[in-house]
């Protein structure tokens, strides 16, 4: 740290002494030429730092998109079976704002109002409310907003063409790199020379494994379910999270819409050899397993999209840069979904590594040196290793039946409800609102 410091404050006193000489007529050198950034992968975390990049340093960053599944114009109308939404924080909500995003997903985010927490057996008649989280983290302010996936991407493509990225249909097939420089070699046969290679290129990335950079992970014995269901009653914007032996079941609300005019999604945890059964069933019977776990508070209900499942697994890089390479979102970590933090803390990444990379440009930095690259490690991993060590524990400590464990647990969250500081800590960190935020995340522009 100390020595990215002092590179950075020299880089600061050129500068100063630069703008000095021109103010005593001195020589005007011509400006070096724009650095080249390459984003593999076209997520929503690759194009959100893509977007974040392009806007901040028009003249001093080229940004180019490679992944070979990117469509050919804007994104093609949903698929009626796509049920994939995300939470999205407020901390990222403030930064889509700040690039410009929000206001087009805006119409089509929920925004979750409170939350309830149950801890009960499949079969109980009534789940009792262990603890409630109200839902705003400033006046006004959902502390996060259910949004397609679809829409979100819809948004994010056009404004990336809009603000010269170049997005290419191709895969990097190899990254070589030195103290010098890095290229890309892609599945078109160019060969891109490039400042920094970003692999946002998902779990099993490609680039963070040629690049010898080792993974902690392991699987569960579970997966993931997800489906939007319609319901005849107004959710009001509840988010609800059933803690079942089998793994969390919980429903997202989402925006109206659907065959019985109101609609949620679900994240539904279970084993894996019960997921294998239940998927197999007829369309009826599927329906009622769902509305077990659903309950009854919202009326008849309806399958709005198939269910598909996902297998759990638990993932962290071993470093999240090495030469002229930093990894984002999934290529960089994977955690349990029990407590829709994922995206989330792709989000922070992006706006970490943004961060880093734009001060670095403005002062005349190589932005894919390693003391900018270490300085975005240092700002990401004691955040991301802490929040997967909390949904890894949250996931074992809810997902078991065992009498003495359920007793204390249930302890634990009527302590909780009874300590609204607590809780409010609880809901500021989740909302991804701490002091130490990366200033994109804080809703200010780079």
């Amino acid at each position: 740290m100390a020595a990215g410091k002092a590179s950075r404050k020299g880089a600061r006193d050129d500068f100063k002494n630069s703008s000095k000489s021109k103010a005593r007529g001195g020589t005007r050198r011509a400006a070096p030429a724009p650095r080249h950034i390459l984003i593999a992968g076209s997520g929503i975390a690759g194009l959100t730092l893509a977007l974040a990049l392009a806007r901040a340093c028009p003249a001093q960053l080229t940004i180019t998109v490679c992944d070979p599944t990117l469509p050919a114009q804007d994104l093609p109308d949903a698929r009626a079976d796509d049920a994939r939404a995300y939470a999205i924080a407020a901390a990222g909500r403030r930064m889509f704002e700040s690039l410009g995003i929000w206001p087009k997903v805006a119409g089509m985010a929920q925004p979750m109002r409170d939350m309830v927490i149950t801890d009960s057996h499949l079969a109980d008649p009534v789940r009792p409310s262990f603890l409630n989280f109200d839902g705003e983290v400033e006046p006004g302010e959902a502390f996060a907003h259910m949004v397609p996936a679809h829409d979100l991407l819809a948004a994010l493509l056009p404004a990336c063409r809009e603000a010269g990225v170049d997005l290419r249909r191709v895969a990097v097939r190899r990254f070589e790199a030195d103290a010098d420089g890095g290229t890309a070699h892609l599945s078109d046969g160019e060969r891109l020379p490039v400042t920094l290679c970003v692999a946002a290129d998902g779990a099993r990335s490609r680039l963070r494994e040629a690049a010898g950079i080792g993974w902690v992970g392991w699987s569960y014995p579970q997966v993931g379910i997800v489906a939007t269901i319609g319901h005849e009653r107004d959710h009001m914007g509840r988010a609800i999270e059933h803690f079942l032996p089998s793994g969390p079941f919980a429903l997202l609300p989402l925006t109206p819409g659907g065959s019985l005019g109101h609609r949620s999604s679900i994240v539904w945890t279970e084993r894996r050899a019960t997921a294998s059964t239940l998927l197999a069933r007829d369309p009826g019977e599927v329906l009622e397993e769902v509305e077990r776990r659903f309950g009854l508070e919202l009326g008849a209900i309806a399958l709005e999209t198939p269910l598909r499942a996902f297998p759990l697994s638990f993932g962290i890089a071993r470093e999240f840069a090495a030469t002229r390479l930093a990894l984002i979102g999934d290529a960089a970590h994977v955690i349990h979904p029990i407590a829709g933090q994922g995206l989330n803390l792709g989000l922070k990444n992006v706006a970490a590594l943004a961060e880093c990379i734009v001060d670095a440009t403005r002062l005349g930095m190589d932005p894919g040196e390693g003391d900018i690259l270490r300085d975005y490690t240092r700002a990401r991993r004691f955040d991301t290793v802490a929040m997967a060590a909390v949904t890894d524990g949250l996931n074992r400590l809810f997902s078991n039946d065992i009498e003495p464990v359920r007793m204390l647990r249930d302890f634990g969250l009527g302590l909780v409800e009874r300590l609204p500081p607590l809780k409010r800590f609880f809901i500021r960190e989740a909302s991804g609102l701490s002091a130490k935020a990366p200033r994109l995340m804080r809703g200010e522009r780079l």
